[in-house]
């Protein structure tokens, strides 16, 4: 007998696109209790020993209902991400548990492990097509992640940490979300020189919402860094510094400090991993990535960081000397580094960021974007006019329809920040493409959200360079979702993809904004409605590696201290993660914050994000990138057989196939890290110039 999903309620609706605007708080707990109950009634169906382990007995029915779980909650999730409310959060925190429960108890079902088993050893699987074959093999490796094999009071252990460590990350997430809410700083004219006009404007009409006058700033980015790097006013740079460095940490509100959250989930994720067989959680969260341990990735970043470090310490001398001799800043204050850093661009290069934002108006952005990928992979976008069922205004969706006039997919952005609207940039999938047992096949869904400035004064919101790279960025997880060519929902799109791969095509996409070809149809003066001229992108080039010695040391210093917190910490307490944060810092860093800073406590990758033990992904995905990216140099940024190649060998194949495999399809060897030095100016050459 087939459960009756709940009558009229939006989340239970999967004949097409989320109704976005009709779910509301009271929706989600029936919604999901029914769900949940269905999909259980299933896992019994599968299980039942009269079912034989067949992939159509077992496998198809229980992607069938999960599916549909995951989609609804999925929904719930996006919510609370870009809509936050008092009810929603609670609605959603409610509801955690008990999807949290039943993910554990799925994945620990000794009657679902006995059928996967039993499968794979079965005559059936030789016919299994190899991506059906991986599926299966991946489903078994899961399955002993999950706890399957444990018995007795570890088992009910293990569910016991998988259901407060889902608590914990929520909680982390909203402590984050609050703390950068809770604070602004209302100034006057004096306190403003040097901020650029539509940041002034933004923060004019924010203070003038809240009834007050003058100008508010906030912890958002949008609001925040325009004061860093641009704010002639030292005190106020230095006021919105210290909170935005201690968010979410013992130094400003109690309510919202993660410090003892972080310490919980650390040790936590030490002892599932010592449950499950394993030294460290280091060694679980690399069992499904392309490295192999977490010595070898610990060397990779080392060796990374003795490489950067010369670049990285010549542009902190270089840094501090304009400071003292041409600023009058002697010592130069963590809250002076983007601003002393902007005015030592624009010395050096001619080259203000304010100057190219003026040419990065988001429409055009976004059309140029388009275009890039219309003529790399023979499709079209076309925007979705009418009532889209949203979550808020700013939110629109596209088509993109092969040469054909078919649609393979749909995706939305919402591109704005705003309150109730978590900080950062993210591709999420709505949901994945899948050729159902009954042929209808389902094309993928996802989401792009962003945090971009507004348009203020009736003008396009303007971007700087570093968000046009972010957006597209952003759009290579939407093209690597949906793209593929795929049947199989397991491995469609970027679910089955190795962690540390994910990345390869987002920072491929990167690459495109420093080609000119590409560029110049990017831009359009906000004011006089010209092209930017080849004079300012070749400035921009120039100082395309300003200060790349430091960020790449910084991002170094990030994914060393992440696997270093799941690998070498034994005592789980605020104060030695504060240590290992200062010890790490040492060994790596040129330029020290204030020993005040706590960023790790605002750190959502780790703690709340997937990146736990992999925030090292984003500099092995950069080499792949790099490596990928230069046949598109060597052959041409627009060239369309080189898309048509790097669509089939990768995006096209998802999870289907070992990430490694894809990329040697592509480059016909393996991986070098000679380009990715190459792109961050860190070459023998370069060194020598300097």
């Amino acid at each position: 007998m087939t459960l009756a999903l709940p009558a009229n309620n939006p989340l239970c609706d999967f004949r097409d696109l989320p109704d976005y605007a009709a779910v509301k708080p009271e929706h989600i707990e029936p919604a999901l209790d029914a769900l949940i109950q269905a999909a259980e009634q299933t896992l019994d169906q599968v299980t039942a020993t009269t079912t034989a382990p067949t992939w159509a007995a077992v496998v198809e029915p229980l992607e069938r209902a999960t599916e549909h779980l995951g989609r609804a909650w999925g929904v719930v999730g996006h919510l609370n991400a870009v809509a936050d409310t008092p009810a929603l959060r609670a609605a959603y925190n409610a509801m955690l548990p008990k999807v949290t429960e039943f993910w554990t108890r799925l994945g620990q079902n000794e009657g679902l492990l006995r059928q996967y088993q039993a499968l794979r050893d079965s005559a059936e699987f030789s016919r299994l097509s190899p991506t059906r074959q991986r599926i299966i093999e991946h489903a078994l490796r899961d399955f002993r992640l999950s706890g399957a094999l444990l018995e007795g009071p570890a088992r009910s252990r293990y569910a016991e940490i998988q259901e407060r460590l889902a608590a914990l990350s929520q909680t982390f997430s909203e402590h984050v979300l609050d703390a950068t809410a809770a604070y602004a700083e209302y100034v006057g004219e004096e306190q403003t020189a040097g901020i650029p006009a539509d940041a002034l404007q933004a923060a004019r009409e924010a203070a003038e919402r809240d009834g007050k006058p003058g100008y508010k700033f906030t912890l958002h980015y949008p609001s925040y860094m325009p004061v860093l790097q641009h704010g002639e006013h030292r005190p106020l740079r230095e006021r919105l510094y210290r909170a935005y460095v201690t968010r979410a940490s013992e130094l400003g509100d109690a309510k919202f400090d993660n410090s003892t959250v972080m310490a919980e989930i650390l040790a936590l994720r030490d002892e599932e991993a010592r449950l499950l067989g394993y030294a460290n959680y280091a060694e679980v969260s690399l069992v499904p990535k392309m490295a192999d341990t977490p010595e070898q990735v610990l060397h990779f970043l080392r060796d990374l960081a003795a490489r950067a470090r010369p670049f990285a310490q010549r542009d902190l001398d270089t840094l501090r000397a304009f400071a003292q001799t041409e600023l009058g800043l002697a010592p130069l204050e963590a809250w002076d580094i983007a601003w002393a850093s902007e005015k030592l661009r624009q010395s050096h290069y001619a080259l203000s960021e304010q100057e190219v934002r003026q040419y990065f108006t988001l429409p055009t952005v976004i059309a140029g974007l388009f275009r890039v990928v219309e003529t790399l992979f023979g499709v079209k976008l076309r925007r979705v006019e009418g009532d889209i069922h949203a979550w808020h205004p700013d939110a629109e969706l596209y088509r993109i329809e092969n040469t054909e006039g078919r649609s393979v997919g749909l995706f939305y952005l919402d591109l704005y920040a705003r309150d109730g609207k978590r900080s950062g940039a993210w591709m999420d999938h709505v949901r994945s493409r899948w050729l159902r047992a009954d042929g209808t096949l389902q094309t993928p869904v996802a989401t792009l959200t962003c945090n971009f400035p507004s348009p203020v004064g009736g003008k396009p919101a303007l971007l700087s360079h570093d968000d046009v790279q972010t957006l597209f960025h952003e759009f290579g997880h939407g093209l690597h979702h949906m793209l593929t060519q795929v049947d199989d929902i397991a491995v469609s799109g970027i679910s089955g993809v190795e962690w540390d791969a994910v990345e390869l095509p987002s920072q491929l996409m990167e690459n495109f904004c420093w080609e000119w070809e590409v560029l110049r149809f990017l831009t359009h003066h906000v004011e006089t409605g010209q092209a930017m001229p080849r004079a300012l992108f070749d400035k921009m080039l120039a100082a395309k590696n300003f200060q790349s010695g430091m960020q790449t040391l910084r991002q170094v210093e990030f994914s060393l201290l992440d696997m270093r917190l799941h690998h070498d910490l034994r005592t789980f307490t605020p104060e030695a993660i504060e240590a290992l944060v200062a010890e790490n810092r040492n060994e790596i860093a040129v330029l020290k914050p204030p020993a005040f800073n706590r960023f790790v406590n605002s750190f959502s990758h780790i703690f709340a994000g997937g990146y736990a033990a992999g925030y090292y992904s984003y500099k092995w995905a950069e080499v792949l990138s790099a490596d990928a990216f230069e046949r598109f140099e060597q052959e041409g940024p627009l060239n369309p057989q080189v898309g048509k190649s790097y669509q089939q060998a990768i995006l096209a194949v998802g999870g289907s196939r070992d990430a490694i495999d894809s990329f040697k399809a592509f480059r016909g060897r393996e991986p070098r890290i000679d380009a990715l030095l190459r792109h961050s100016g860190m070459t023998a050459e370069a060194a020598e110039v300097a």
